[in-house]
């Protein structure tokens, strides 16, 4: 059933507030703390060390070499989600948003009253 001429413009108006708030989160500041593939690497690298160990721990029943495995694969999959502080050169300038223009009501009160309206209507 295709949508009417009213709907069709309530759901373009609907996704251009959607792109709009997904480009806020996309431009969103992130304090200079990203993940890092130095990181990402060495804790991968870890983990594979830590199975190892807790491979060998329980293959030979030596409780503390698994535990020590499982601790270091605990520490490598921290590590390798831990955020770097401080990569590369700050941004200059945060990006500017446009305001959008307020109405006096949120878009969740528009739409309500555009529903009701709609509803009327009928």
């Amino acid at each position: 059933m295709p949508l009417s001429e009213q709907e069709q413009r309530l759901l373009d108006e609907m996704e251009r507030h959607l792109m709009r708030n997904d480009a806020d989160v996309v431009s969103a500041p992130r304090d200079g703390r990203t993940l890092s593939y130095r990181n990402i690497v060495y804790g991968t690298i870890l983990v594979l060390v830590g199975l190892g160990g807790l491979l060998v721990g329980v293959a030979i029943p030596l409780i503390p070499v698994g535990v020590i495995g499982f601790v270091v694969m605990l520490g490598g999959v921290l590590f390798a989600v831990t955020p770097a502080k401080g990569l590369g050169a700050p941004p200059a300038e945060p990006l500017q948003r446009p305001t959008p223009q307020r109405t006096g009501s949120s878009f969740m009160d528009r739409m309500n009253d555009r529903w009701d309206k709609r509803q009327g209507e009928r």
